[in-house]
């Protein structure tokens, strides 16, 4: 029943409604017209004058357009990365062959302890190396040797000693291929050689081990299928249990992407320990790695171990493989964990792995290696463990502490590495997937509990502080300076080089053999040897300014997984992501078929099959991208051209987009350096005076070799240097591959260096075409940046020059800047300062530098094929709204061509004051001053008006606050009215590579580690020291003033639901939640943490007001954080796009006939703003919907999966293909005896291994007490 207040209100608005004679009053679409139409005109006028755009369409009239052919390109970037890759692969091979003579001719007779430079004691002196990253010393090499690695041990100073002798290859690979990043070799003995000498950074701690990276792995051994089997039985309690984890973790980090693997627990009964991973192996990736791991932490003990069961399903699963041509095709191994076994179970192994030969298996082939790791030190008898991995060419280890987990699980790779060892000529050479340089993905979580705990410190002292208004103004100085932070990171998205520490890389590596003749029967793998190849070296070859504005290039490995595309995002918060490595392409061509997640369409999956297969050719799909980071959405046709990159893994693939039936053409235009000086007596760099240009800083121009002999602060210093260097007689035009692309064979010497073939010092390298393009830009741009170039304006321009001057232009408009871009990466601008105001932060020209990669370069050329006349307007994207400090940018394409065949030469555009884009929007839709039957205007109380750009962000509008919002959140009902009607297409964006935070109570517990009888002591003493703290906090012992009240996490057995009353709202900032205590309870209550996802997505809001008394109270309580941990997941998000539709879509009134139910069905009015990008919206307040639920265009996970992501993604994996190399067996194996493992070394029980259970089972508030 409605009150009688509303009622009055209602019928009010109805009168007002009314006009003078008591005839219904309307907003006209003509009105709206008239509107949109005159702020057009004027900005497109103003457009017009402050860019001069007329005048460089005349400077491109001598250009010529060409269609641009990618096939051909595909080729010409497939050869070139080849002749780089070709040339790391022949000094990787002088690396290996090198070592191998030096070990061969070593001496055993080492006494320690042996001198060499250590990375983490460095004393050599350090120069900063730009290609390099960081100081270095050129001159040497040093040595990181592993935390759990004794440094002077025999094996270590024995194969240091020969080692050191590699520095000299080094530096010789290094003279004949300047382009070489970081050299390096990884013994078996654990520690690695590295060229240049680095100090090494032990902060914030040193997890290092190169036998677990992806290049030491691989090269050592072909890829494998590995079955882990747990033993869960109710022997395998507390420290063993932690062994036991341990071990199964350190085996999955030496696992990598061609390789398959799955965990099976077993006591009476067998379980996967992921239970959707069921009788199945999973590729060893990132993602399901750490499902894998994740799972671990919820294994518990009970019962008795039957061996016989799990022994049978894994041989059976095994074997399923093999038949149905599944995982590797190549090695398998069982891993056995547990703390003892009854018997040998000799039938089982007669059955299922010697069948080639049951009386004498070492006759015959074993399809299946057998490694058994032995937990426990009170063992009493080991002889059936360790004959179940002597007798099935495996290797047996006796763990008892886990000190010794890390070191001896590596024991297994030098066994599978024999085969290719015995082979001692076959080489394999190995490429990795793209991987972040030296960091370890283990220190992701580390990282983000980090960040959890420096949060939650930082609110507690916040909260400390007794002045309410003192806290409240830290509290928003603390939100304001985390907003701006987002803020700069989604301005710099993509020149983040500042935010982002990683460098990503792929390597090459080749195995390192003993080949000394008594070391046949021990098939001694000596080590990896290996040379990075930084990813930014294989973009630069990637031509990206032949391949135009929206056009691109990728690297697909064997796997389907990306190692180098523009939208490859491995980075969140400054954080790697969980999965980072494992991206793969069906995940980042998005296909513009309105499907459901995942549901990949059969052409992408065809032409995925292709390029994976390394076959040549051209496909064409219809795709959705988003840009501006992933706040707006296109849509494109293009054609996809790809070709396999030879004696690699890699297949490269061309992106050129297609607009209707033009095909895809480039501006051809450059300028002869020499002829012009000669001619006109007059230098290229005579073009680029001044300081306001800017080149692309991730093109390369011209570059040194050796960069440390040249060093430039800025590109355009580099570039003004190679221009002067023309003139040099002699100048001869180098190209980039000529180094590198035909190396020498490598030494067998391994003394001497052969310096026949060094590049000298002084050697340089350009791109011939880019640069004369760029030359030509600026020769014709040369006037733009110049303020006292002469200007002939005609037509309405000159009508405007004669109406006013260019100061009084700029009082009214406000503009700032003018800027052009070009094809060839040129950037200039002129500055037009205001009188009095402040200039901004940052400077254009440093924050948009990088030409046709900018976003407000790639909208205009993709509005030019929309409506070629018009400007591109935006504002920053901010809920903050627009304040003094805010600019419009506008930008315009400038295409040259005859017909279809036209291509983008440049992009103009300029700067404006928000605040003058606010008053001319008022002053033209406040009035009807010239209208005819205009009857209400902007300035009634009862319309809304809006300017809201072509993906739905509002513009301009009667309250600055609504600037760089979605329109959906200030209106959700008309804007999905706008879809509705056509004028606005609703697009959905699915973001594959997305992070989700998990509440860690949800995975489980991570305390509860000892399942004995000390746990119910534990919890007595947790009743018993919380009572004791409470007693003395109310009995005013202990002052609760000082000090942020602290609630213990729920434990593992507390399902509760979170109590309403306790908690106010969830905030979810920077992903860590943040829950507010309402009032103090008169015990700690554990409900205080909800059992709630924590993800990335937007937290609904209390909307309940509370009273003062209690917010008083609540103001006083210290926010509480639950524990997270980042995942991967997916996410979708609804994006928006204005259609290109006819007239009568716009041309309907808003007409009132005094039915509110039908005035409300269209209460708008909506036009396209003339020669912009931009629509005028006219809002009838009185259909405003207060709902809470706003549209909005955050991303949200998807959940429409029946188990984990991870889960869904092995259910339903894609295909892949299998490395050309594998060797898994040789005949002169069966003659190794003897070296299948020992005893354990009998490490004597130390006062701190007695005590480590005792300590484990200390009560964490005790801790939390003291």
């Amino acid at each position: 029943m409605q009150s009688p207040f509303l009622t009055s209100v209602i019928i009010t608005l109805m009168i007002l409604a009314e006009g003078p004679s008591g005839r219904t009053e309307r907003i006209s679409y003509n009105t709206v017209k008239s509107w949109a139409h005159k702020l057009g005109f004027e900005l497109s006028l103003l457009g017009k004058y402050v860019t001069r755009v007329q005048e460089l369409e005349e400077s491109y009239r001598q250009a010529e357009v060409k269609p641009r052919d990618g096939a051909a390109l595909v080729q010409e970037i497939a050869k070139d990365i080849g002749f780089l890759m070709e040339s790391k692969i022949s000094a990787v091979k002088r690396i290996m062959d090198v070592a191998e003579s030096l070990a061969e001719n070593a001496s055993n007779d080492v006494k320690p302890p042996v001198m060499y430079h250590n990375a983490k004691d460095n004393n050599l002196t350090m120069t900063y190396s730009a290609h390099f990253g960081r100081r270095v010393n050129l001159n040497y090499s040093n040595f990181h040797i592993p935390t759990n690695v004794y440094n002077q041990s025999y094996n270590v100073v024995t194969a240091i000693t020969w080692a050191q002798k590699l520095n000299t290859t080094f530096m010789n690979n290094y003279d004949l291929d300047p382009s070489l990043s970081w050299q390096y070799f990884g013994s078996s003995t654990g520690f690695m050689m590295q060229y240049p000498a680095i100090s090494w950074n032990m902060e914030p701690v040193d997890l290092f081990d190169c036998r677990t990276r992806n290049w030491y792995i691989e090269a050592a051994a072909s890829p494998k299928d590995i079955l882990i089997l747990v033993d869960n039985s109710g022997s395998m309690t507390g420290i063993r249990k932690e062994i036991a984890r341990h071990v199964v973790n350190s085996i999955l980090d030496t696992l990598g992407n061609n390789d398959f693997v799955n965990v099976i627990k077993f006591s009476n009964e067998t379980h996967e320990v992921v239970a959707c991973f069921n009788n199945t192996l999973v590729q060893a990736n990132l993602a399901n790695i750490r499902e894998l791991k994740t799972a671990m932490e919820c294994v518990d003990t009970d019962k008795i171990a039957n061996f016989s069961i799990v022994l049978r399903q894994a041989f059976e699963l095994l074997e399923n493989f093999r038949e149905q041509r599944k995982g590797t095709l190549c090695n398998q191994a069982i891993m056995l964990v547990t703390d003892g076994v009854p018997e040998n179970y000799k039938e089982i192994f007669a059955t299922y792995n010697w069948r080639a030969n049951s009386d004498d298996p070492d006759m015959g082939d074993m399809p299946v290696r057998v490694f058994t790791y032995l937990i426990g030190r009170e063992v009493p008898d080991v002889r059936d463990v360790r004959w179940m991995a002597c007798a099935n060419r495996g290797y047996y280890v006796h763990l008892s502490t886990m000190a010794e987990v890390s070191e001896k699980v590596l024991n297994y790779i030098p066994v599978m590495a024999r085969p290719l060892v015995l082979r001692r000529t076959d080489h394999p050479v190995i490429w990795t997937p793209v991987y972040a340089d030296v960091t370890d993905p283990i220190m992701t979580d580390w990282l983000w509990e980090q960040r959890e705990r420096s949060y939650q410190r930082e609110l507690v002292e916040t909260h400390r502080i007794h002045n309410p208004e003192t806290r409240q103004r830290l509290m928003n100085l603390r939100e304001e300076r985390e907003r701006r932070f987002v803020q700069k990171h989604k301005r710099t998205y993509d020149q983040d080089d500042d935010l982002q520490e990683y460098r990503l890389m792929t390597t090459v590596s080749v195995p390192v053999f003993n080949r000394r003749p008594n070391a046949t029967r021990i098939a001694e793998l000596l080590g990896v040897a290996g040379i990075d190849v930084p990813i930014k070296e294989i973009e630069k070859l990637m031509l990206p300014h032949m391949l135009g504005v929206n056009g691109y290039a990728f690297i697909v490995t064997n796997n389907g997984y990306i190692l180098i595309h523009p939208d490859l995002r491995p980075v969140f918060r400054n954080i790697l992501k969980p999965a980072y490595n494992s991206v793969d392409m069906a995940e980042v061509e998005l296909i513009d078929d309105g499907t459901i997640p995942r549901n990949f369409s059969k052409s992408l999956l065809q032409f995925r099959d292709l390029v994976i297969n390394q076959s040549s050719g051209m496909t064409t799909l219809h795709t959705k991208y988003h840009y501006d980071d992933m706040q707006r959405v296109g849509r494109m046709r293009r054609d996809y051209f790809y070709t396999g990159i030879n004696n690699t893994p890699f297949t490269v693939v061309v992106s050129l987009p297609v607009h209707g039936h033009g095909g895809s053409y480039r501006v051809h235009a450059i300028e002869e350096i020499h002829r012009y000086q000669h001619q006109r007596d007059k230098d290229a760099t005579d073009y680029f005076s001044g300081s306001n240009w800017r080149v692309h800083p991730d093109w390369t121009y011209c570059g040194y070799h050796y960069d440390g002999d040249h060093s430039f602060s800025t590109p355009e210093e580099e570039l003004l240097h190679f221009l002067r260097r023309t003139r040099v007689p002699g100048w001869k035009w180098m190209d980039m591959n000529r180094v590198g692309s035909h190396p020498p064979e490598h030494s067998h010497s391994g003394s001497s260096r052969v310096n026949t073939s060094k590049v000298e010092r002084t050697s340089y390298y350009c791109d011939r075409n880019l640069l004369l393009s760029l030359v030509f830009d600026a020769m014709v741009t040369e006037w733009f940046a110049n303020a006292s170039t002469v200007r002939e304006e005609k037509g309405p321009l000159a009508m405007l020059m004669n109406l006013l001057s260019r100061k009084e232009l700029q009082q009214r408009f406000g503009f700032t800047l003018a800027f052009v871009a070009t094809h060839s990466g040129l950037t200039r601008w002129q500055d037009f300062p205001i009188e009095n105001d402040t200039q901004p932060e940052d400077h254009f020209g440093k924050l948009h530098p990088r030409a046709i990669d900018e976003v407000w370069y790639k909208r205009a050329v993709e509005q030019y094929y929309v409506q070629p006349d018009s400007f591109v307007f935006s504002v920053p994207i901010d809920d903050a709204g627009a304040d003094n400090e805010t600019f419009v940018t506008a930008s315009h394409a400038i295409f040259i061509g005859i017909g279809k065949m036209k291509a983008p030469a440049a992009v103009v555009g300029f700067q404006f004051k928000h605040s003058k884009l606010q008053s001319l929007f008022r002053n033209i839709t406040y009035s009807c001053e010239g209208l005819g039957n205009c009857q209400r205007s902007c300035e009634d109380e009862g319309l809304h008006c809006y300017l809201v750009d072509n993906n739905g962000y509002v513009v301009a509008g009667e309250n600055s606050s609504d600037a760089g919002k979605f329109f959906g959140q200030i209106n959700k009902h008309v804007m999905l009215s706008l879809v509705e009607n056509g004028i606005f297409d609703e697009i959905e964006i699915y973001d594959y590579q997305a992070v989700c935070f998990r509440d860690e109570k949800k995975i489980c517990s991570h305390g509860n580690i000892l399942l004995t009888p000390l746990k119910t002591l534990e919890r007595a003493a947790n009743w018993v020291l919380g009572s004791l703290a409470w007693i003395w906090v109310k009995s005013g012992i202990w002052s609760s003033a000082d000090y942020a009240y602290a609630y213990p996490y729920p434990k593992d057995d507390d399902d509760e639901q979170i109590d309403e009353e306790t908690v106010d709202e969830d905030e979810e900032e920077d992903g860590i939640m943040v829950e507010e205590v309402k009032s103090k309870p008169d015990v700690p209550d554990e409900k205080a943490n909800a059992e709630k996802s924590h993800e990335t997505s937007d937290q609904d809001r209390n909307d309940e007001e509370p009273n003062a008394e209690t917010k008083g109270e609540k103001d006083n309580q210290p926010p509480q954080i639950k524990r997270t941990r980042p995942e991967t997941c997916d996410q979708r998000m609804k994006l928006y796009l204005l259609q290109n539709v006819s007239a009568d879509k716009y041309d309907i009134d808003c007409v009132s006939v005094g039915d509110v139910e039908r005035d409300c069905e269209r209460p708008y009015v909506v036009q396209p703003v003339d020669s912009s990008n931009m629509i005028l919206l006219v809002v009838d307040a009185i259909c405003l919907k207060s709902d809470a639920e706003k549209l909005t265009v955050a991303p949200k996970e998807v959940e429409d999966y029946k188990d984990s992501l991870a889960c869904y993604k092995a259910t339903n994996s894609l295909p892949r293909r299998r490395p050309d190399s594998c060797i898994r067996n040789h005949t002169k194996e069966r003659e190794i005896k003897d070296l299948c493992g020992g005893a354990s070394r009998g490490i004597g029980i130390t006062l701190l291994s007695m005590l480590l259970p005792i300590l484990l089972t200390v009560p964490s508030s005790l801790f939390a007490f003291f």
